[in-house]
C-alpha cells in the first residue's frame, strides 16, 4: 500500500492566490476627410464595418466632414487594427484614398 500523507497531520498550508487582470487598452478608430471620398461611402463604412445604425453614421459622417475627424468606435486593439483595415481595402476597392487611423484612448 502506497505511503499517503495523513491529511489530520499535514502541516502544509495552501494558500490561494487570485490574479487581478488588468483591462485591456482601448484604441479609438478615426476617420479623415478628404476631399474624394463620398459621404455616402463613409456611412456605408460605418454601417458595414462599425456597425452603426443609419442615424449615427450620419452624425460621425458630418463630424467627419465639418472638422476634418470623427471616432468610427472604440475596440481593443486587434479589433480596432481590423476594423480600419477593412474600411481601407473597402475604399481601395471603390477606389477611394479614405484614411482611417488608430491611437490609444
Amino acid at each position: 500500500m502506497p505511503n499517503f500523507p495523513d491529511s489530520e497531520h499535514d502541516s502544509a498550508v495552501l494558500t490561494e492566490t487570485k490574479e487581478k487582470l488588468d483591462k485591456p487598452k482601448l484604441f479609438k478608430v478615426l476617420l479623415h476627410n478628404d476631399d474624394f471620398t463620398t459621404m455616402e461611402f463613409v456611412v456605408y463604412v460605418l454601417n458595414t464595418v462599425f456597425m452603426r445604425s443609419e442615424a449615427e453614421s450620419f452624425s460621425i459622417m458630418f463630424k467627419v466632414h465639418n472638422e476634418g475627424v470623427g471616432v468610427a468606435g472604440i475596440y481593443p486593439y486587434e479589433i480596432a487594427t481590423m476594423k480600419a483595415e477593412k474600411a481601407m481595402n473597402m475604399a481601395r476597392a471603390h477606389e477611394f484614398p479614405f484614411l482611417c487611423t488608430v491611437e490609444e484612448e
